[in-house]
């Protein structure tokens, strides 16, 4: 199969960054209960990861054509195998929020050289839907597995024992290095423009046209949603269901699984139906969820639980939400980029990341706050409010989606 190899590629270095930038909720709960810090300064860990992000897309995204995308993956991940080192060996708060930093610049050059690569070696919209939810779809069962590898390495009895999965961590990321390396691929020299000007001049291009501008704020809304409920999950478990540590973890996997079914069942149907409709029903889901299913849950007062077989079926149901919310992302992104000619994917590409971080932070430090102010019990309640902003985006980015961008 023609490109089989960097695909492959791409997939593996997808699950990686996965793995450690949804960490973040995890090493969250682990700051508070290790290192003592408060709600509001353990969330300065998702600035630390998304403004990396969000400074490293821009600077950089209208650079990586000339660059190079295999190059640019190479360097990040060379950067966060080290960086999963030096936390083994740091052990501190700082060390954490060091990272995330690590973890924020190195996932801008991948994420862009991703999207970018995805342009060059798929043929047609449909190619683009489905390779895009697919990788998508697989980044969440990546993400999924960080709430089993975290637990795995953790110890009641060892405070420091959890530190070992940066080791193994380490070990993952340099071996993705080398698959990657020895990868083949042709890139496409003729998309690089002739001069840094034009490479910046092309991003800024882009702002004035509406639909990007609509797409964008519909990108920051999703991401505000899906990161304020994904980082603060674990510690909802623990403080609004009573479960232990790593059960409050391996918990928060069920929404990881959710994600990652639902942009792969959302590649599948939208074969067959317009993504506006598909998109629009799993808006009106995941408010649904919110409304009758995530007050169901809290009501349960549950003592401590240890054991998962002590946990009701209520105790499941919203993580599922991820089912509804998942196919947002990927579709959108999909649309917009299929919709732009492809010498213009690198910067685009930087701009839905710059904006995707700073919703993610955003959602993150909003969370926190109504955690530590109206309780955890209340604070997923106000999802709501960027869901329904998020649908009235989504109709007006349908409309101008019918006419061709200029």
């Amino acid at each position: 199969m023609k490109n089989l190899s960097i695909k492959i590629s791409l997939y593996i270095n997808y699950f990686v960054f996965a793995i450690l930038l949804n960490s973040v909720g995890i090493v969250i709960l682990k700051s508070q209960n290790i290192y003592h810090v408060s709600e509001l300064s353990a969330a300065t860990l998702e600035p630390f990861k998304d403004f990396s992000i969000a400074i490293i897309s821009f600077l950089v995204a209208s650079f990586l054509p000339r660059f190079g995308y295999k190059k640019s993956m190479l360097v990040a991940l060379l950067i966060v195998t080290c960086a999963c080192i030096g936390m083994y060996f740091g052990n501190s708060f700082l060390a954490a929020r060091l990272l995330f930093a690590c973890i924020g610049t190195s996932f801008a050059l991948i994420k862009i050289s991703v999207y970018s690569v995805i342009g060059l070696i798929t043929n047609n919209t449909k190619e683009h839907n489905s390779m895009m939810s697919g990788i998508e779809g697989f980044f969440m069962f990546g993400v999924s597995s960080a709430y089993f590898i975290f637990p795995f390495f953790n110890s009641d009895t060892d405070m420091n024992a959890w530190l070992n999965v940066y080791l193994f961590l380490a070990l993952l990321s340099f071996m993705s290095f080398l698959f990657l390396l020895f990868s083949h691929f042709e890139e496409h020299k003729e998309l690089v423009h002739p001069s840094l000007k034009e490479d910046f001049v092309a991003m800024f291009n882009l702002f004035p046209k509406k639909i990007v501008l609509i797409f964008l704020a519909c990108a920051f809304l999703y991401v505000m949603i899906e990161q304020g409920i994904m980082t603060w999950l674990p510690t909802f478990n623990s403080r609004v269901l009573h479960l232990s540590e790593n059960l409050s973890i391996m918990m928060a996997s069920i929404l990881a699984i959710s994600l990652g079914t639902g942009r792969i069942f959302a590649g599948i149907i939208t074969k067959r139906v317009t993504w506006f409709w598909v998109l629009s029903v799993c808006i009106v889901g995941a408010m649904i969820m919110v409304i009758f299913v995530l007050p169901e849950a809290i009501q349960l007062r549950l003592e401590k639980v240890t054991s998962i077989y002590q946990i009701p079926f209520l105790g499941f149901a919203f993580p599922l939400v991820g089912i509804f919310i998942s196919p947002i992302y990927p579709l959108l992104n999909s649309v917009i980029l299929s919709s732009l000619p492809k010498d213009v994917h690198s910067p685009m590409a930087g701009l839905i990341i710059v904006f995707s971080a700073v919703g993610g932070t955003l959602g993150s430090l909003l969370t926190a706050s109504l955690f530590r102010n109206i309780g955890g019990d209340k604070a997923f309640t106000y999802t709501l409010i960027p869901l329904a902003l998020l649908l009235a985006c989504l109709i007006i980015f349908k409309r101008q989606t019918q006419n061709k961008i200029s």
